[in-house]
């Protein structure tokens, strides 16, 4: 445990940081709607943003502690893989907070996702991982940071998404009173998952002339990248049908957090139970 004393702390406060936001952005936009309580809403959104940034921040000083204690990066074990993804999620997330203020109502959505991952990561074992030499690899750390951006943009389309479902519960339709409607709502979710399917294609791009580079061959069709393949899949096909038919906004946005679940399993499943030579906890 002394080892991981100067890491854990780190760690557990920027955990709190993120659960503080949650419960602020919950009761900011709870108190907000038609009763004339938009400073408050605002007063709540800035308190938000100032604990993402601090989440953020914190977990990042979490890595660096981590890095300089087991001599990598932390991409190996799923405490690591869930650790900086909390850093990453979090810091895509905090900018697209701060850059669209319109739609903060949706972190009600987003930030619990991040609660997930991080009680998730609560549960492991936080032991020093092992290295491997096909790591050691340029385009393994382009694989890595363009695979971050894909699943931060889909998340930002998940919240979204999850605002469009909401809404057509009377009890809660107030919280989300001002933000746009569900058209424009629904037009930027989309657009966030069209950037996804951008950065998904170079990420699978990256990973094959990573394969070949470590191992020999682009691509094996083993179980992690059959599965990263089918996402794309999804992906691309959630967008024709999307631009190609009138689709209603629950179902639009029912689309959208299909395609990030599918996406889900496969970040943090797949490299786990995949008998893939880049599988976790090589």
């Amino acid at each position: 445990m002394n080892e991981l004393a100067a890491e854990l702390p780190w760690l557990w406060a920027g955990l709190a940081a993120y659960a503080l936001a949650t419960f602020t952005s919950i009761g900011g936009v709870a108190i907000q709607g038609p009763g004339g309580t938009l400073i408050h809403a605002q007063r709540s959104e800035r308190i938000v943003l100032a604990l993402l940034i601090a989440g953020v921040l914190l977990l990042g000083v979490a890595i660096a502690q981590r890095w300089i204690r087991i001599g990598h990066g932390p991409w190996i074990s799923l405490f690591e893989l869930l650790m900086s993804q909390l850093w990453s999620l979090g810091l895509v997330y905090t900018i697209s907070y701060w850059k669209l203020p319109r739609f903060r109502p949706s972190a009600v959505v987003v930030l619990p996702v991040l609660w997930v991952l991080g009680t998730w990561l609560l549960t492991l074992e936080p032991k020093a991982s092992h290295f491997p030499a096909t790591y050691y690899n340029e385009w393994k750390w382009i694989h890595v940071a363009l695979g971050k951006i894909y699943l931060a943009l889909l998340l930002i389309g998940v919240g979204l998404s999850g605002v469009m479902i909401l809404r057509r519960a009377e009890r809660v339709r107030s919280w989300f009173s001002a933000m746009p409607s569900d058209d424009v709502i629904d037009r930027l979710a989309w657009r966030m998952m069209m950037l996804a399917l951008v950065f998904d294609s170079l990420m699978l791009i990256a990973g094959a002339v990573w394969a070949q580079d470590a191992w020999g061959r682009y691509w094996q069709w083993d179980a992690l990248e059959t599965s990263a393949f089918g996402t794309w899949l999804a992906l691309g096909v959630g967008i024709h049908l999307r631009l190609t038919y009138r689709i209603p906004a629950w179902l639009s946005g029912v689309m959208i957090i299909s395609i990030f679940a599918l996406a889900f399993a496969t970040y943090f499943g797949m490299p786990y139970v995949s008998p893939a030579a880049h599988k976790g906890m090589v």
